[in-house]
């Protein structure tokens, strides 16, 4: 194995993050405090004027979303068979029972086309999930669902600045939910951020956030809360690369760019295609691989990538492969689960790594 081994992600700092940590840290305001409020507002402003409420990681927002419109046992979650499944897994926990549908095989994406069919009269909710920072193709979801009255979740955890005609990703549904865990576009180590435009959703997300208390007298619970907020120390984390956003943003486009050209001269591979309404900051740049090309198989790439001191890791896994779910076969899912590498995508990465890793996956496959 190579000595120097590029790693499939890692956490930058591009400012003041340590100088907000500490002045964090002495102002003693550990828990809450006003680098949350801060970062409740900047992100706020970023989101056009939704309201904004900053929790504990992505996989509570999706929690406080389904607690707010009232997801009960037995009722029925549209998710993408292709996708990161903390909204499936969540699901789960309530008792609910997540529905999988396809995704467009060029996006990666889910579509209107793939979630009518999956609709009941028991249908509850429809999870979006924007997948490696593509946005799914939301003004035909929306009309669907606005038709049905069945209220849109985004999972907008990895298309972190991403933008639909115009308008950021997560704020286009009823309720939509971020990440900033350590590999996203920023970070608080763990953390992230719900968003609504509706007040009456907020302010029940509010609650549930915190134990169920409203502050009127102490430790009277209002109703079974949770504790899924944001500490003021990992919100200084936040603020500071917020402040950062536009270079951090625009590092990614860098590296995106200097991916695909090459990407899209090598025999085999397939990059994610990006529809043209949507403006991406890619989160993770995989491709597809033909097994024609790559005969040895996708899990043998990985490991070959490994041996040469590349980390790279595989598409997300379907919902069919996993003993815990009762999905029937989504050939669409299916394949792209097995097929797809993502390769290193952190901001700082260089060009001549770029240039190494996409040398290395060439020489792998058959000429």
């Amino acid at each position: 194995m190579s000595a120097q081994i590029i790693p499939w992600a890692k956490p930058d700092f591009w400012g003041k993050e340590r100088q907000y940590v500490v002045e964090a840290l002495d102002s003693t305001w550990i828990s809450g405090g006003p680098f949350v409020d801060q970062l409740e507002q900047s992100f706020s402003a970023l989101s056009g004027g939704a309201r904004a409420l900053a929790v504990s990681n992505g996989t509570t927002a999706i929690h406080l979303a389904y607690l707010a419109i009232g997801i009960q046992a037995g009722d029925e979650i549209v998710v993408p068979g292709f996708g990161f499944l903390a909204a499936a897994n969540v699901a789960l926990h309530m008792a609910a029972r997540p529905v999988f549908c396809e995704v467009d095989p060029r996006t990666w994406c889910m579509r209107a086309e793939d979630v009518a069919p999956v609709l009941t009269a028991r249908t509850r909710a429809i999870v979006v999930v924007h997948t490696y920072g593509n946005v799914c193709d939301m003004a035909p979801i929306l009309a669907l669902a606005n038709q049905r009255g069945i209220p849109v979740i985004e999972d907008a955890a990895e298309a972190f600045p991403s933008r639909y005609r115009g308008q950021l990703a997560g704020t286009l549904g009823t309720i939509g939910t971020f990440s900033f865990q350590a590999t996203k576009t920023i970070t608080t180590g763990e953390g992230g951020m719900v968003v609504t435009r509706d007040d009456a959703l907020c302010e029940r997300m509010m609650l549930y956030r915190s134990h169920g208390l409203r502050r009127k007298k102490h430790y009277w619970h209002e109703v079974p809360g949770l504790n899924c907020r944001l500490t003021n120390m990992q919100a200084a984390l936040g603020c500071a690369q917020m402040e950062k956003l536009g270079r951090i943003v625009a590092e990614r486009l860098r590296v995106y760019a200097t991916y695909s050209s090459r990407l899209a001269r090598m025999s085999g591979v397939t990059l994610q295609v990006f529809r043209p309404e949507v403006e991406p900051v890619v989160w993770a740049i995989a491709v597809q691989l033909d097994p024609a090309v790559f005969p040895q198989g996708r899990d043998s790439v990985l490991q070959q990538m490994l041996e040469a001191g590349i980390e790279t890791r595989p598409g997300f896994y379907s919902p069919g492969q996993l003993e815990y779910f009762d999905c029937p076969p989504l050939a669409t899912c299916d394949a792209l689960a097995a097929s797809i590498v993502s390769l290193p995508s952190y901001p700082t990465l260089t060009e001549p790594e770029i240039e190494r890793i996409c040398t290395q996956l060439a020489k792998l496959g058959r000429s």
